[in-house]
């Protein structure tokens, strides 16, 4: 794929199969390259110190990862992301052509708005999805893009290169589905994929003991 449908944005996108909201229990392929960054860029909250990294794949149009973004993530922010205790690494994995915009125009944002928009694209999915293109339109201006800025940022191919590149390589890392999660203590000597529901519990019950 080397441009967006726009067929597909304009009209209503059919939802891709997901994976369960339940992780496999396997180890990833090629888990030393998990940890080297996308050539466009590494979205990462948290301390670059912290004793235990996590990294989240998910599409903007996804709901299993709207739902993880409002009732898991806030949680995960407050109590150790922003404390220092995890370093939180955010992976874009569109499943269809309107993740694929979503994410297009979270990256023509500004650098430092870019979890913002991706916020808005998680809490708002019920009223930019029906209408993709006009929906993510809206987005744009809110996050100060002008519509041909707009226009400009959804045709951009090498935009949307590079984050098909990132979920190709994320295929090998066993990612089929969203949201899929990898946990890694500093002390570890490779990622692994997260194995409990996508709850704050069944986080933190894998979290702290590689806190210490």
């Amino acid at each position: 794929m080397t441009q967006i449908s726009r067929r597909l944005l304009l009209g209503s996108v059919a939802a891709a199969a997901l994976l369960p909201a339940t992780a496999m229990a396997q180890d990833a392929p090629d888990l030393p390259k998990l940890g080297e960054p996308p050539a466009h860029g590494e979205i990462a909250e948290g301390a670059a110190d912290a004793k235990v990294t996590i990294i989240e794949y998910a599409s903007a149009s996804c709901p299993h990862c709207a739902a993880f973004f409002t009732d898991v993530y806030p949680a995960l922010k407050k109590d150790y992301i922003d404390t220092g205790k995890v370093r939180f690494i955010f992976r874009e994995f569109p499943h269809n052509d309107a993740g694929l915009g979503g994410f297009m125009v979270a990256r023509c944002a500004a650098p430092d708005k870019y979890m913002n928009v991706v916020g808005v694209l998680f809490k708002t999915q019920a009223t930019w999805m029906p209408n993709p293109l006009e929906g993510l339109k809206a987005i744009a201006q809110q996050a100060g893009l002008t519509e041909q800025a707009f226009n400009d940022c959804i045709k951009n191919v090498d935009v949307a290169k590079k984050i098909l590149d990132e979920r190709k390589r994320a295929e090998s890392f066993g990612v089929t589905g969203i949201p899929t999660i990898f946990i890694k203590g500093a002390s570890e000597p490779a990622f692994k994929r997260f194995e409990g529901d996508h709850t704050i519990e069944a986080l933190k019950a894998v979290i702290d003991p590689l806190l210490g």
